[in-house]
């Protein structure tokens, strides 16, 4: 069911070869139509994340080889319904991450997915904001709420926390009542304390598996080598959440040796994740950084700059 004309075509960002960047480049592809159980979203803004670059460059990954067109963060307008469809109408603006990792298209001016991956876009944030919010937060949620089951008082090293993901995971911790450890560069060190970091750590100049010790949760965007070292930082009964699949055999291994909890964790698309996170960004306990906002053509200039590691918040790209 659609209120308004569907054009037949749209613009996407598409690559038919591996690579940096450069192979990155505007194509025109049909508009998709929703299916049974599915909407079609007119995209305003679509986020990235460094699965993005991975799957872009990397051989090997989940999506096999090019062409694709890449992202799996939405925010937009429900364009047109699929039979069964009840959440939602046409009109409705809507967020949320298509099914990862074989649902990928965000970087494009529509896109179809399942109803029950997106939910009502929170009030309080634009479309840019809340592009920035579906798979990085669904991940630190899976993560600390899912897997670990973080609990008020209970003590969690968060690395890389003023990344996408870490950001985040930082304040979905501190509404859950944690003690928060975060990782990051002495520079981003008053940005952590702004968002509730309660110890900041310099990974440059500090030692964090011989300075920190008796933690609950850990979650570990960066390496296997990170978490297997983070290992050291658990107490009796703790878990080490790893959000890298590569060299999981490794890190599980050497979980067995210490006595100690370790999980690979992929981020699934979650109908209730997303309601619970729209309460929690429209209470005012989660709000994303935003490190740069690109049109859609621009796709390859914000894939550079997201590869650089230097990048507070996430990047976003805007669909006119």
């Amino acid at each position: 069911m659609s209120t308004y004309p569907i054009p037949e075509t749209m613009r996407a960002i598409s690559q038919d070869r591996l690579g940096g960047p450069e192979v990155l480049h505007e194509i025109e592809l049909p508009v998709p139509q929703p299916g049974p159980s599915e909407i079609l979203v007119r995209v305003r803004a679509t986020a990235l994340n460094p699965t993005d670059w991975g799957h872009r460059a990397k051989p090997g990954l989940f999506l096999g080889p090019p062409p694709f067109v890449l992202g799996w963060d939405v925010s937009g307008v429900v364009a047109a319904t699929g039979v069964g469809v009840t959440l939602f109408r046409p009109g409705d603006e809507v967020f949320g991450m298509l099914p990862y990792p074989h649902g990928n298209g965000a970087a494009a001016e529509y896109v179809v997915g399942p109803t029950r991956a997106f939910a009502r876009k929170p009030r309080n944030l634009d479309h840019v904001q809340a592009a920035a919010v579906p798979l990085a937060a669904l991940t630190a949620r899976q993560a600390l709420v899912d897997t670990a089951n973080l609990q008020a008082g209970q003590r969690v090293l968060i690395h890389a926390a003023a990344g996408g993901v870490g950001h985040l995971a930082v304040q979905i911790a501190k509404s859950l009542g944690a003690y928060v450890i975060g990782t990051a560069s002495a520079a981003n060190h008053d940005f952590l304390r702004g968002i509730g970091v309660d110890e900041p750590i310099d990974y440059r100049t500090v030692d964090f598996a011989e300075e920190v010790r008796d933690v609950d949760v850990v979650v570990d965007a960066i390496t296997a080598e990170t978490a297997i070292r983070s290992l050291r930082t658990l107490r009796p009964g703790g878990v080490v959440v790893s959000l890298r699949a590569r060299g999981a055999d490794g890190l599980l291994a050497a979980a067995e040796a210490a006595d100690r909890r370790a999980e690979i964790l992929l981020v699934e698309a979650d109908h209730a994740g997303m309601a619970a996170l729209t309460d929690l960004v429209e209470s005012g306990g989660l709000r994303p950084t935003i490190a740069g906002v690109f049109p859609l053509a621009e796709a390859a200039k914000a894939h550079a700059l997201g590869e650089t590691g230097r990048t507070v918040g996430k990047l976003v790209l805007t669909v006119d």
